[in-house]
């Protein structure tokens, strides 16, 4: 039976929202998104975590991976805090400057699906990254999202409206600005998409290919009706970056029972000597 103390938190914080997990133990029980807390309320951690119901009466553990280190700040004095940090990462040939949520999205998959992987992230920024079978980096790239690409436009031109993502494939040759707008970031992100997927497959024929972030269900949609044979080869999921934090939290409560029994050992030493030298 799961107890309370197995209760524990995971957040993703990204590049637009919170990324939240519920688990008991390693297992994820709910996952949800929520907006970034507002910087000047040192109060803010704390409302967010009142309305999730933990069953438990003290802090809950909250494990903490983080590409906006304003937000980072928030959480520093939170009681139950546990970051985790690229360091920790059981990775070779990371660079300094990885983005976490790259490297945790790479482990989950791995952990699922098995190596080597490629991982697109379909977020606010668009992003490729692969290892190989012995959990090498190989390598990746950053572009912007495709809900990015249509801000900027309508926000640092004249006269480029603001529009939304369509539920299918628009056409390839707009009759009107909207449409263009939508066949230009579109059906150029799905070239682009299409041609690193070919070259990866070319270098690591057996990989797995993982889809993940916000616009991922747009994403494959798009790539269903153009490329079938791309999308066949894909699989989703949404929280690829929660595998690792699992590990996280299991590593860290095997540490605490080593430091609980070697604590009980010394004390039991301890009583053994007192008691045989006759002063207890």
């Amino acid at each position: 039976m799961q107890r309370q103390e197995d209760i524990w938190l995971a957040l993703m914080i990204g590049n637009s929202r919170l990324h939240w997990a519920k688990f008991r133990g390693e297992t994820l029980e709910h996952a949800w998104d929520t907006e970034h807390l507002p910087a000047v309320d040192s109060n803010a951690p704390l409302e967010a975590l009142s309305g999730i119901e933990t069953e438990r009466d003290r802090p809950i553990p909250l494990y903490l991976a983080s590409v906006v280190p304003q937000q980072t700040a928030l959480w520093q004095t939170y009681p139950e805090l546990h970051l985790i940090t690229l360091d920790q990462l059981p990775l070779q040939g990371l660079y300094p400057t990885l983005g976490i949520d790259r490297a945790l999205a790479l482990l989950g998959a791995a952990k699922v699906w098995g190596l080597p992987t490629l991982v697109l992230d379909a977020g606010t920024a668009f992003t490729f990254t692969g290892i190989d079978s012995n959990s090498q980096l190989v390598g990746g790239a950053i572009l912007p999202g495709l809900k990015l690409q249509l801000q900027s436009l309508s926000q640092r031109t004249a006269n480029l409206p603001a529009i939304e993502l369509p539920q299918i494939l628009p056409p390839r040759w707009g009759l009107n600005t909207p449409t263009a707008i939508q066949s230009g970031v579109i059906y150029t992100l799905l070239a682009g998409v299409r041609d690193f997927i070919q070259t990866w497959l070319q270098q690591l024929p057996e990989s797995q290919i993982l889809l993940t972030g916000g616009d991922r269900t747009l994403l494959l949609t798009y790539l269903q009706t153009q490329s079938p044979d791309i999308a066949n080869r894909i699989n989703t999921d949404p929280n690829l970056v929660f595998g690792e934090f699992a590990q996280s939290f299991s590593s860290s409560r095997s540490l605490i029972r080593i430091e609980n029994c070697t604590i009980d050992f010394l004390l039991n030493i301890n009583l053994k000597f007192f008691t045989a030298d006759g002063r207890a």
